[in-house]
């Protein structure tokens, strides 16, 4: 602790004589803002943990940090009041207009039942005015239930959406939005019937007569999700500004939306354009798109205020863990006929991986099972020989169940793990059930991933799990849940320190994005994305982190909550 407590004084020290020196040359008359009285933390560039209580920025860039700084006549001065300031929190892969329709939508999340779940329908539609239900008139959407927290863990059918709703197309999205829930209007819409095959890729679940149950898996969900006509600019507007005040509220001031369609690149330049987005995006482009060619050929998109970044393309390996569609090396240990599915089959990767990293875009590869693991590992191998100037920085997302020997196979090729910690908290209940104890071993391993180098970007996947950042630094921390169980964490050892946690969710966020010039830390010179929250989460008991609350957000030097 000592040693820790002198490297903090000499980093803050050091910090004051550059940025004081730094303040006297720089700082002009008008538009200077002072914090100070704060309890500040951030992340040198070396992840050590720097303290200092006054920040001074001007417009979107600080000017100066440390101690007792000198201040100019003309200058706005804010009392922190003691409170803890950290640099603003970025999530690493999310889903922002998902999170927007979220909000705005039938949300299942929590039901303890198929019968709970039809009465949250139920509910939504007796409250909610037919024209704000989904994006038309007539379909209604959904999402976030989650069968295996249900009381009889079976998925649910299409006879009680029926029962219910007899007339209208209801979808509604597994949490993990790799399976959908549908009623027979949907199915009739879609033309699925019992003679319907599943396509490459995905499964239509059927019952023991044939019949499809409701249950549409991965590709599958293409069937019945390309009829639902696509929001328009003022629905897109809603769902941006939706979620975006949430991500404010909870100290996420930049997020990785992992796989957009051109719709969207386009929304989002004409949103950066008339200065519409309070959040940074980092946009990758999904490479489903039947555009990606063209897209690819405008090159890399910023804006110049840094709200807005499209360099990457999501492209997409696996199913989900949940509904067993992550692909894996051997069957499922509940399963055994079942190794999950590819949703880009093997042989269109080679091709795909030299579309991106020859048009010099950063590649982020969605894979969960151990095999779309090793696939994606392989082929960025080979990629990389054809493309050496492109070969920093690409990421495989989630990376969650690895073979223990492909581990070090990240730190080899320069991959990113871009993982979700609240995932593993999530998914502990059933994890150990889908791949047994030894393939867990390779699984949601963070503090493995760390000790061999890596960096790691943290996230949520928000809708997928709650947007709150302090939840997934709680579970980095404590691999628990939200009633802080099991006791000693689930598979401990693979917990990180708090200010490992924190540079997930900052500096090597920042970093997975090509934009840690501008954010992830504060220092001189930096964008003034910060964030003041209601405790010192370093000097508390892990188990009270995921409480934090926010009471001030700044992007860009403007206060946005």
């Amino acid at each position: 602790m000592f040693r820790l407590v002198c490297l903090l004084v000499t980093s803050v020290m050091l910090l004051n004589m550059v940025t004081v020196e730094h303040a006297h040359a720089n700082i002009h008359s008008s538009a200077v803002t002072l914090f100070n009285n704060v309890n500040g933390y951030t992340l040198n560039e070396s992840g050590e943990l720097v303290r200092f209580n006054q920040i001074m920025f001007q417009a979107d860039r600080i000017i100066a940090m440390g101690e007792s700084l000198p201040t100019p006549e003309d200058i706005t001065v804010i009392d922190g009041q003691g409170h803890t300031l950290l640099p603003g929190l970025i999530d690493a892969h999310g889903h922002l207009l998902g999170l927007g329709q979220n909000l705005l939508e039938i949300d299942l999340r929590g039901t303890t039942s198929q019968q709970d779940a039809i009465n949250r329908v139920q509910q939504f539609v007796a409250q909610a005015p037919l024209s704000t239900t989904s994006s038309t008139n007539q379909w209604l959407v959904g999402g976030g239930w989650n069968q295996v927290l249900w009381d009889k863990q079976a998925f649910p059918s299409k006879a009680s959406l029926d029962k219910i709703l007899p007339n209208r197309p209801v979808v509604l999205s597994r949490i993990d939005s790799h399976a959908i829930w549908v009623n027979s209007v949907a199915l009739t819409l879609a033309g699925i019937d019992a003679n319907t095959s599943s396509p490459a890729g995905g499964e239509i679940v059927k019952d023991a007569s044939g019949q499809p149950t409701g249950i549409l898996i991965d590709n599958a969900m293409g069937l019945v999700e390309k009829l639902i006509p696509a929001a328009n600019d003022a629905q897109l507007t809603q769902q941006l500004q939706a979620a975006s005040a949430h991500l404010l509220s909870v100290g996420v001031t930049a997020m990785h939306d992992a796989g957009i369609p051109a719709s969207v690149y386009d929304f989002y330049q004409r949103q950066a354009a008339t200065d519409g987005l309070d959040v940074r995006v980092y946009a990758m482009l999904s490479a489903t798109e039947p555009n990606l060619p063209a897209l690819l050929a405008k090159g890399h998109i910023n804006d110049l205020q840094g709200m807005l970044s499209i360099r990457s393309v999501k492209a997409y390996g696996d199913g989900a863990l949940g509904s067993r569609g992550a692909a894996l090396l051997a069957p499922y240990s509940d399963d055994t006929d079942n190794h999950g599915l590819l949703v880009t089959p093997q042989e269109q990767l080679p091709s795909l991986f030299r579309q991106v990293l020859g048009a010099d875009f950063q590649l982020n590869f969605h894979a969960i099972g151990d095999r779309a693991n090793r696939l994606a590992l392989q082929q960025f191998a080979k990629t990389f020989a054809v493309f050496p100037e492109n070969t920093q920085r690409h990421r495989i997302e989630h990376a969650q169940v690895i073979a223990v020997e492909d581990i070090p196979l990240f730190k080899e090729y320069g991959i990113i793990p871009s993982m979700q910690p609240t995932h593993a908290t999530s998914d502990m209940n059933m994890a150990e059930d889908r791949i047994g104890a030894t393939r867990l071993q390779g699984a949601y391993a963070w503090q493995t991933f760390l000790q061999q180098g890596s960096r790691i970007a943290f996230g949520s996947d928000f809708p997928v799990e709650l947007a709150n950042p302090f939840h997934g630094l709680h579970a980095a921390v404590t691999r628990q849940n939200a009633l802080n169980q099991p006791a000693n964490g689930w598979v401990s050892e693979q917990r990180v320190t708090l200010t490992q946690a924190l540079r997930g969710f900052t500096l090597d966020a920042a970093y997975a994005g090509f934009q840690d010039a501008d954010i992830g830390s504060l220092a001189v010179g930096k964008k003034a994305d910060f964030i003041l929250i209601d405790r010192d989460i370093f000097a508390i008991q892990p188990a009270m982190i995921r409480d934090t609350q926010v009471l001030q957000t700044w992007v860009n030097g403007q206060q946005r909550f």
